[in-house]
């Protein structure tokens, strides 16, 4: 099928901006089906696969392949190269929340998925970001009713330039969102994409390099086999931590630290969102040293009544009281005045405040 207006596009970016919702379903016009557990990759260009022509769905699906699973990818649009093996997919260019809502439960009806691999929120954060979260939960309503035994997999968008704290805000929303949902006994998952990729990974500042494309498709496929049934068959037995990893996960490999900072050369900017149970805490942990850091631990204690559930881009033992935090196996270098960001999402018993110090190795932190 012909490709739509790409996102961004130099010449196309205005159009994009200006973009309406219009209701419409369409057949795809090469649907491709091998009988497989059906999954809709649904979202914008970055689904699509822009500067690379299929995008994650490439090395997802040779994940699913070299892993035995069965899948049939499926939607209305149809792009990719030959090592892609479906091309299916609902990925539109240009797209934002709305217009998505305005036209899933056509595609919804049309191809039936069992998994729904949701990735949208890119193109809201330069128009109306201040209410996107909630168009979000307006989405995920609109999937899980018209679907209600699909699984839906909700991400966390991938950073994008000049719109850092849009995307911050937004990114902090989306775990209360779907705790929301699984409360109310939706099937909806949370998958922290956002804090996968870096600038690093992004080939203009909005959309992801071959690399970048490879990380959500891991992030996805870790997520995936970590709901039985999402993709077929029988879980592995060694089915490796969800996207989000909980705290029990095994202490990385990363050597141990091996350059504590001096004292009072770190810093620690902690954000809390926060719902009547429960909270996502965002944190920005910088080495503000000249020295470089090599394998890290932040230290702090919690506030009385709350309780860690799961959390990402660092391991956290144990999940209440004095909690240490420590890096991962591609996060444990931290240059001087280079940072990193993790987080973790927590139950609470009415307090949502804050940890009152941090310590990086042992080396007191300032806090803003």
């Amino acid at each position: 099928m012909t490709r739509r207006t790409r996102l961004f596009g130099a010449a196309a970016a205005v159009m994009a901006v200006v973009a309406t919702a219009v209701t419409f379903a369409i057949a795809p016009a090469n649907a491709e089906s091998n009988g497989g557990v059906r999954v809709m990759p649904l979202g914008d260009s970055i689904t699509d696969g822009f500067n690379v022509p299929g995008g994650y769905r490439i090395d997802l699906w040779q994940k699913f392949a070299a892993g035995g699973y069965r899948i049939d990818f499926v939607g209305s649009m149809f792009n990719g190269p030959a090592s892609l093996g479906d091309h299916d997919h609902e990925g539109h260019s240009g797209w934002t929340i709305s217009q998505v809502d305005a036209n899933v439960v056509n595609w919804l009806r049309a191809t039936t998925p069992r998994t729904v691999l949701l990735h949208i929120g890119t193109n809201d954060m330069y128009g109306d970001p201040t209410a996107a979260a909630s168009r979000l939960s307006t989405l995920i309503d609109r999937i899980t009713s018209t679907a209600p035994t699909a699984d839906v997999f909700v991400a966390t968008i991938i950073p994008r330039s000049g719109t850092e704290n849009a995307v911050r805000t937004y990114n902090a929303a989306i775990p209360g969102i779907v705790q929301g949902k699984v409360n109310a006994g939706r099937r909806v998952h949370l998958v922290d994409i956002g804090s996968a990729l870096t600038y690093a990974d992004l080939a203009d500042g909005i959309h992801p390099n071959a690399t970048g494309y490879g990380k959500m498709a891991t992030a996805w496929y870790n997520a995936l086999r970590a709901v039985p049934g999402s993709i077929g068959g029988t879980p592995p037995t060694t089915t490796p931590p969800p996207t989000t990893p909980p705290p029990t996960t095994p202490p990385p490999t990363t050597p141990p630290p091996t350059t504590p900072p001096a004292s009072g050369a770190c810093r620690v900017a902690y954000t809390v969102n926060a719902w009547s149970t429960g909270l996502t805490a965002s944190v920005t942990i910088t080495n503000t040293s000249a020295a470089a850091v090599n394998g890290w631990t932040l230290a702090f204690t919690l506030p009385t009544g709350q309780s860690i559930t799961s959390g990402w881009n660092a391991t956290y033992s144990p999940t209440s009281g004095a909690v240490t935090a420590r890096n991962v196996s591609y996060n444990g270098s931290l240059a001087p005045n280079g940072s990193v960001d993790i987080g973790f999402q927590a139950n609470h018993t009415g307090n949502a405040g804050k940890p009152s110090s941090f310590t990086l190795n042992g080396a007191t932190c300032s806090t803003v």
